[in-house]
């Protein structure tokens, strides 16, 4: 029996709706509120689910204290929140193990805004995104790719793990690819949906964080994909920095042709001494550390500060620039 008109179109409408969305769908934003003086603080820490091995739970001591100091707002997680294999499930003890537990000082108890990470791939990507972990502890927050609007910045997150090749072609691992199949289509409309979001941002910062690196001297280098697709984006809608974990390492590259600050703060537990690439170009390479550590950011309307620390909370690196500054390199 077929449809009667008026239903044969409502069905064609939903299913324009779907199509529609699943080509070119907003992020879904968050609304970060900042202090009272107008400026931003946060913590960014990447690679650190380790149950407190490695030096997880010395690393959140000292973010413990800085974060104190600073009156953070939030911290951010560039991935690989819980290792070796990402969660097994809703339940799945690393959760409270890795992250309740450990990051337990008072001034850590801000939203937590986290990307997954090819280690969180291993495992059930869909329970670590699940809301009931934020009944566990309300301040996890982890999804794909999402906005975060903090009045005087916009963060956008973007899930970088698709993106790259080698997980599909030379898979030494089992991966959770559920939902990001076919993976060109996944990655092409996270890509159009960013750009759509930069493009209407009007933000007086933007950052960009991801799991995987676009510049890195670390152990993994350099992500081809990333480099080729998401960097051109980046440099045509005045990005200011990207951010990032994957090398288990602390790292500030500037970018040859625009004002982008790569920042890559991958230190949370285990680090790799001594896993360094070529230093070609290294004019552009402010800062490397192959050990364990966190990045702090404090943003005001015109000047940004980044501070790179160690697992003793020493500052390792300093750099402070106004806006203007940065707009004109």
């Amino acid at each position: 029996m077929g449809f009667p008109g008026n239903k044969l179109w409502v069905c064609l409408a939903i299913i324009s709706l779907i199509n529609i969305c699943q080509i070119n769908c907003e992020l879904q934003r968050f609304e970060q509120p900042i202090k009272g003086d107008g400026t931003l603080s946060f913590l960014v820490l990447g690679d650190w689910g380790r149950k407190g091995e490695f030096n997880q739970s010395q690393v959140a001591f000292q973010m413990g204290k800085i974060g104190e100091e600073l009156k953070i707002d939030f911290v951010v997680s560039t991935g690989d929140n819980f290792y070796d294999n990402g969660l097994e499930g809703e339940t799945d003890p690393a959760f409270v193990d890795s992250f309740t537990n450990i990051y337990t000082a008072n001034s850590l108890q801000k939203q937590w805004y986290s990307v997954l990470g090819n280690h969180d791939y291993r495992g059930d990507t869909v329970a670590q995104m699940s809301p009931a972990l934020r009944k566990i502890d309300s301040r996890w927050l982890c999804l794909r790719s999402f906005v975060v609007n903090a009045e005087i910045a916009e963060l956008f997150f973007l899930d970088t793990t698709p993106f790259v090749d080698d997980y599909f072609t030379n898979p030494e691992h089992t991966y959770d690819w559920r939902h990001v199949t076919p993976t060109n289509t996944y990655t092409t409309n996270a890509l159009a949906d960013l750009e759509s979001a930069l493009k209407e941002s009007r933000a007086k910062w933007k950052i960009v964080v991801g799991h995987h690196a676009i510049r890195s001297v670390g152990h993994h280098g350099d992500t081809p994909e990333l480099v080729h697709h998401l960097l051109p984006i980046l440099q045509a809608n005045n990005v200011d920095f990207y951010m990032n974990g994957h090398d288990h390492c602390l790292e500030h590259i500037s970018d040859d042709i625009s004002p982008i600050q790569f920042l890559t703060s991958g230190a949370g537990s285990k680090a790799w001494r001594g896993d360094i690439k070529n230093m070609n170009g290294e004019a552009l390479i402010k800062f490397f550390y192959d050990g364990q550590g966190f990045m702090s950011v404090h943003l005001t309307p015109s000047d940004v500060e980044l501070v790179f620390y160690d697992v003793f909370g020493r500052v390792l690196h300093k750099w402070t620039r106004s806006k203007l500054l940065l707009s004109d390199i």
